[in-house]
């Protein structure tokens, strides 16, 4: 298994960052949802980085006090 690791700066970071971790672990977003109780539509829309007000004032949040947001995960490596 790969270690992968990203920094995330924004919503769209950190929707490529689940997507990224979500193929390295061979699911689908279907199979994901399932897992979370959720719809596919809602991991397509974190996924593609849709940004939410929530999630806007969180990075504002975050780059206003200095402080760094980053992902690690573990799967298999990407083609």
């Amino acid at each position: 298994m790969a270690r992968f690791e990203a920094k995330l700066r924004s919503p769209a970071d950190l929707g490529l960052a689940i997507q990224q971790a979500r193929l390295a672990n061979g699911l689908t977003q279907t199979e994901l949802a399932d897992r979370l109780g959720i719809s596919q539509r809602s991991v397509s829309e974190v996924e593609s980085g849709r940004p939410t007000i929530w999630a806007r004032r969180v990075f504002d949040l975050l780059s206003a006090t200095g402080v760094e947001l980053s992902a690690t995960w573990e799967g298999d490596e990407l083609p």
